[in-house]
């Protein structure tokens, strides 16, 4: 054995010391206001703010405030913005001045790329006015497209997925051009109000941030100034965008496909060629209430899912990537995020494995009626596959009531109607989800959400619940928190996501924030602690135990490390097989390991990110690295090379495990692209490729040729390739 012993006292003082030093916090002052510019001619979309007659003469906001490196000074370099509007369209201009322009970092010209390494802008818009929810748009130098959606002010985080707080695969229409100049970089955005949803009335004031950053000088800085625990999502903390006129929305937009499929080789050796056509369509029933309509459902322009390999007993979580479920996707989100979900949308069209089962279309209704309550109604059916899957009718409805300080009160239902093809009983092909949850904001920093849950299966009754209650702290120095959620032996979301079943979960953490001055050139430190207890939920086996001793040691240049020691306990069951040939059996298992994480400056041309676990693990030792390299060649070229290897030194045998990702894309416009994904796992022997051209027009409707190819054969049989040319185009029908 390699590694029966770590140095674990000397690890826990590194990790813990620095939570016990203390730095003081500003204090921010009352939101600003800015008021709206009623355009008698509109902009000239072109980038140049300060040569277009519309903006001239008009009183920009200026004054931006740092949150980072020095929280609460003004930012190094002046930022003005410009908000107006036509009868039509809301349109923003900026300039971003820079004493060097020759140092703007633009590291990205594909749409949605991160805008945390690149000298950027983006924009919050709370179009509600309900502190909770809104819309970011967001660009850079080259002029990318980037926007999203925050639910409950993005509580749970980023995803593309929607499944937590930020959804930023939600997509829509508009436009901006941005310029670099001896001045510095500036900005114009054209947003149609038919591209947002906002309530009654002519004349609105919404929220609205600004967030500028400064990549050099890792610099972020806020017009309506935030404290440093919170982001541009914070919308409670917005300021206000006043005398804004809106039209009354008139929304009818139908965008249809057509789709040539050419697939060779597989298992079977077959070829054959296929077509398709179908339709999305989205009609506004009120400003504020959206329903959208699907027929002949496709995604072949959708990125091929990042190869996992499963060394645990647990289920893997695999993000949703398709776009018509991802719009207000937060909106269906119930539970705690890929761990208990009362509805995961990957359930309707993907079945085991990733194999697709087609989709014959559905519709959703989704949005505010009024000004608090927001209500989701999604209705899908999937068709029926020989000796793979029944034909599917899947229901959901969500209700949710906004109430002051951060806090609602929701319920949610969840139907799967099956046509009982593979069952004796018709009748019996259903799995129904009832569920309710509620979040209650205390003060500023408090949060208390708790959820309850049951399931109706047939064969199925009695222990079929689930419940969660947490509470969290966020402040300057602070973000804690407590939970506790159980999960009953019978309980049985099929249309939901559990990555285990029957347990009772304990999770606590301690997390502090410090901002030293004049030490080793260090912006921040955070240690933290935190434990996580599974046990069974009838016989309270010790199913699993986490407890994570860490710090990071964050530096003003951009290069971070996190040094950590983890304690461990694996309670098994049931006696599972790791890889082929290796099974680990039934028993309790206590080790710990070091946990660090290593990486540099994102925003440079050549960056790493390493993280590592050196450590027991089910009675023997395992290393496991993962590391990722990332190459950027100005705006236009992204490389990215990541690397998971796991060496096992156990009691029953010996084996390493290594997963590759290759992605490159090359950005010839922000609407022009090519990518490609190559991965190889060992364990499986599987090789596979996704190349995808696009040529977007808008949102994400456009021109996709997409090659895919899948070798599982341990490389002696025919790999099976498909290749697809897919072209969408969005008509507005009342334009």
């Amino acid at each position: 054995m390699r590694f029966r012993y770590l140095p674990s006292w000397a690890l826990l003082l590194f990790s813990v010391l620095p939570m016990l030093s203390a730095t003081a916090a500003d204090e921010t002052g009352t939101p600003p206001k800015m008021k709206a510019i009623d355009f008698e001619e509109a902009p000239v979309v072109d980038g140049d703010v300060l040569g277009d007659a519309a903006w001239s003469g008009r009183r920009p906001v200026t004054g931006f405030t740092q949150t980072k490196p020095e929280e609460g000074k003004p930012a190094t370099q002046k930022t003005e913005v410009w908000i107006g509007f036509t009868e039509d369209t809301l349109y923003i201009g900026a300039v971003m001045y820079d004493d060097d322009p020759s140092k703007i970092i633009i590291s990205d010209s594909r749409r949605d790329s991160s805008l945390v390494d690149t000298d950027s802008l983006q924009i919050v818009l709370d179009t509600y006015s309900d502190e909770q929810n809104g819309f970011v748009f967001g660009t850079n130098a080259a002029g990318i497209e980037y926007d999203g959606q925050v639910t409950r002010e993005g509580a749970g985080g980023r995803s593309r997925s929607g499944s937590s707080g930020f959804n930023l695969n939600w997509d829509t229409t508009w436009t901006v051009v941005s310029k670099v100049s001896d001045i510095g970089w500036s900005t114009e955005v054209a947003i149609p109000f038919k591209s947002l949803r906002y309530g009654k009335g002519e004349i609105q004031s919404w929220g609205i941030n600004f967030q500028r950053n400064i990549r050099r000088n890792n610099e972020r800085v806020f017009w309506a100034p935030l404290p440093r625990q919170y982001n541009l999502y914070r919308v409670s903390q917005a300021g206000a965008l006043t005398d804004l006129g809106v039209p009354p929305q008139r929304n009818l937009k139908l965008t249809p496909y057509a789709l040539g499929k050419y697939t060779h080789g597989g298992p079977d050796d077959l070829s054959k060629f296929d077509e398709e056509i179908g339709f999305d369509l989205k009609y506004s029933v009120t400003p504020s209430l959206t329903l959208d309509a699907t027929v002949n459902t496709d995604f072949a322009q959708v990125e091929a899912d990042e190869l996992q390999v499963n060394l645990d007993r647990f289920s893997l979580f695999f993000e949703e990537k398709r776009p018509f479920f991802l719009e207000n996707a937060g909106q269906f989100q119930l539970g705690d995020p890929q761990e208990v979900q009362m509805f995961f949308s990957r359930r309707i069209g993907i079945g085991a494995g990733g194999t697709q089962t087609p989709i014959d279309g559905g519709i959703r209704l989704s949005g505010k009626v009024g000004k608090k309550t927001n209500i989701g109604l999604l209705h899908m059916r999937s068709e029926a596959v020989t000796d793979s899957a029944p034909q599917n009718d899947f229901t959901v409805m969500r209700v949710n009531q906004e109430l002051k300080n951060r806090s609602s009160i929701g319920f949610m239902a969840v139907n799967r109607q099956g046509d009982g093809s593979y069952l004796v009983d018709d009748d019996d092909d259903y799995n129904r989800t009832y569920a309710v949850d509620g979040h209650w904001g205390i003060g500023d920093d408090i949060t208390v959400s708790g959820w309850a849950a049951m399931t109706d299966t047939p064969d199925l009754s009695n222990s079929n619940h689930a419940l969660g209650l947490s509470v969290r702290q966020t402040s300057e120095k602070w973000f804690n928190v407590l939970s506790y959620s159980e999960v009953a032996n019978n309980f049985n979301p099929e249309v939901g996501f559990l990555s285990r079943k029957s347990y009772r979960k304990v999770r606590a953490m301690l997390f502090r924030r410090i901002r030293p001055v004049g030490f080793w050139g260090l912006q921040e430190l955070r240690p933290h602690i935190s434990i996580t207890n599974h046990y069974g939920y009838e016989d309270g086996f010790h199913e699993s135990t986490y407890l994570h001793v860490d710090n990071h040691w964050e530096w003003k240049n951009g290069f971070e490390v996190h040094t950590g020691i983890n304690f461990t306990h694996e309670g098994v069951r049931e006696p599972f097989e790791i890889v082929e040939g290796v099974t680990i059996p039934a028993g309790s298992y206590d080790h710990e390991e070091a946990h660090w994480v290593f990486m540099t400056d994102q925003a440079k041309p050549v960056s790493l990110f390493l993280q590592t676990k050196i450590g027991g693990r089910f009675g023997g030792d395992r290393v496991s690295l993962d590391p990722t390299m990332t190459y950027r060649i100005g705006n236009k070229f992204t490389g990215e090379l990541g690397w998971s290897y796991n060496d096992f030194d156990l009691p029953q045998g010996n084996f390493e495990v290594n997963v590759g990702r290759l992605r490159a894309t090359y950005s010839f416009t922000p609407k022009l692209s090519l990518q490609a994904l190559l991965q190889y796992d060992d364990r499986d022997d599987v090789i596979a490729t996704n190349v995808r051209f696009a040529w977007l027009r808008t949102a994400n409707t456009g021109l996709y040729v997409v090659y895919n190819e899948l070798d599982d054969q341990d490389f002696t049989g025919k790999p099976r390739r498909e290749f697809i040319v897919k072209y969408s185009r969005q008509f507005d029908l009342l334009k």
